[in-house]
């Protein structure tokens, strides 16, 4: 005897949205389940209906199915466009990016250092452009509560660098990403200029390096819609706590002047294999 819709859509629940789609394939049973609002209810956050109602234009939809899948290819902005939020699209869990306008940069508001201006791959209406300081500052913080519990996440700068950029080449910088004030919270060095294009540079200049490269630093990598992105450390959300998690990029112990840098924000996913 064939289960009822409702039992198959319930044991469907305790998969992934990935494989209740491929399950779709077994019978017209598991079909009509896997298209279920009852199915794809599980697999939205439970505050769903808050965050939608946090962005200006918020999406219409015909099923929880097209408004998972809607979630999980356009981010959605939120809090007057300060924050972006979609759904992984493998584990339904919840992702966030924080723009420039809502983080802290040091110096941001001066003119002579920071420029605000919008580029074409931007996702927010403005970026930060560094124009040119010594001292380079950037934080974000984040609420534990608005991650989904029992996610390992990990934290990245989304940043584009101008062909002029300097600064970045050989001076390392330093990232965070732990619980915000948090003194035992882990820090690394990353070098936020692409390896391929130093390397590229050296050639066409024919020039000697000033120091050699550190085989242990991090390199930025190439994103699908043209940007960098640099890990800036990972956090295991247990969804427990009300804890506040901070996110730095700094560079102010070298002295060294900067300048090209285009931040478009911070991104919070979680750190899984796909």
């Amino acid at each position: 005897m064939d289960l009822p819709e409702g039992c198959i859509a319930h044991v469907l629940s305790f998969t992934s949205p990935r494989d209740a789609c491929r399950l779709s394939c077994v019978s017209s049973s598991f079909r009509s389940a896997a298209d279920s609002d009852a199915l794809w209810d599980s697999f939205l956050p439970p505050d769903c209906p808050s965050l939608l109602s946090r962005s200006s234009s918020p999406p219409s939809f015909s099923s929880k199915k097209h408004l998972y899948l809607y979630l999980s290819h356009q981010p959605l902005l939120i809090d007057d466009g300060l924050k972006s939020f979609w759904l992984d699209k493998f584990c339904g869990a919840k992702c966030f990016m924080l723009s420039p306008r809502s983080l802290s940069i040091v110096w941001g508001c001066t003119p002579r250092y920071w420029r605000w201006t919008s580029v074409p791959e931007g996702r927010f209406e403005e970026v930060a452009e560094l124009l040119s300081v010594c001292w380079l500052e950037i934080r974000g913080r984040i609420n534990t509560r608005m991650l989904s519990p029992s996610t390992l996440y990990s934290a990245y700068l989304v940043f584009n660098l101008a062909a002029s950029a300097y600064g970045f080449e050989y001076q390392p910088v330093e990232v965070s990403f732990g619980i915000a004030n948090d003194s035992d919270a882990p820090k690394r060095l990353v070098c936020l200029h692409p390896r391929g294009a130093l390397r590229r540079r050296r050639r066409r200049q024919q020039i000697v390096p000033r120091r050699a490269e550190n085989p242990n630093l991090q390199y930025p990598n190439k994103r699908e819609d043209g940007c960098f992105e640099i890990e800036l450390g990972d956090f295991f959300n247990q969804g427990r706590d009300d804890k506040e998690l901070g996110m730095a990029v700094c560079e102010i112990n070298g002295g060294h002047w900067k300048s090209g840098l285009f931040i478009q924000g911070f991104e919070i996913r979680p750190k899984l294999d796909k």
